[in-house]
């Protein structure tokens, strides 16, 4: 016997589309980089050949995204020990701050089993992104918050891995609001390696 409905009051089949997108409001929100949970891909930057100090990002494309996600691969420390931090700019790169308006909270578990965790108040830069490993690569991630929107402090939340520390992660904030519309990862003391680093800084598209 087929199943179905039976009664004397047939159900209500009515389809309402309201909230759903068609394909030319997707092409539209796609190309005005609205569509949510999307990334659309800002700069790239290759290393190979080069070994910087710092690594500096001019085009957020702060009016268009509230969020971003920096990822990088097999960055590296060339040198001694030395650590990876981070700064915003207000003029798009041309100085980055490095008054004392940075706090952040990391831990840290290493591939020997010790986990530690540290904080910073009042620093001149988001600190300890990476630390303490010479020649071996780092692989992680940023995710910065609210760069675009001068009532707001910026946000970092960042986690990496890398043979010495294990992992790393934490949270950080840069306590001014402020349009923040350039970021810089850089070295204290020595420089990154020349061995075909790539970083890629995207836009999170939100509805």
């Amino acid at each position: 016997m087929p199943y179905g409905y039976l009664g004397q009051n047939q159900p209500n089949q009515t389809v309402n589309n309201s909230g759903v997108f068609s394909i030319t409001d997707v092409a539209e929100l796609q190309s005005q980089g609205k569509l949510g949970g999307s990334l659309e891909l800002i700069e790239e930057k290759n290393l190979t050949g080069t070994t910087p100090t710092a690594i500096d990002f001019t085009n957020l494309k702060e009016n268009v995204y509230d969020v971003h996600f920096l990822t990088y691969n097999n960055l590296q420390i060339t040198g001694g020990v030395d650590t990876i931090r981070a700064r915003v700019s207000n003029d798009g790169g041309s100085t980055f701050e490095s008054t004392s308006n940075y706090d952040s909270a990391i831990q840290t578990m290493t591939t020997g089993g010790t986990f530690s965790e540290v904080t910073r108040t009042n620093y001149d830069a988001f600190d300890r992104i990476g630390q303490n490993a010479v020649n071996q690569p780092y692989n992680g991630y940023i995710y910065i918050y609210n760069a675009g929107n001068s009532s707001k402090y910026t946000f970092l939340t960042h986690h990496n891995t890398n043979q010495n520390d294990g992992f790393r992660f934490g949270g950080q904030v840069y306590k001014v609001a402020e349009t923040v519309n350039a970021f810089r990862l850089f070295l204290t003391t020595y420089e990154f390696k020349d061995v075909g680093s790539v970083l890629k800084l995207y836009g999170v598209k939100q509805i």
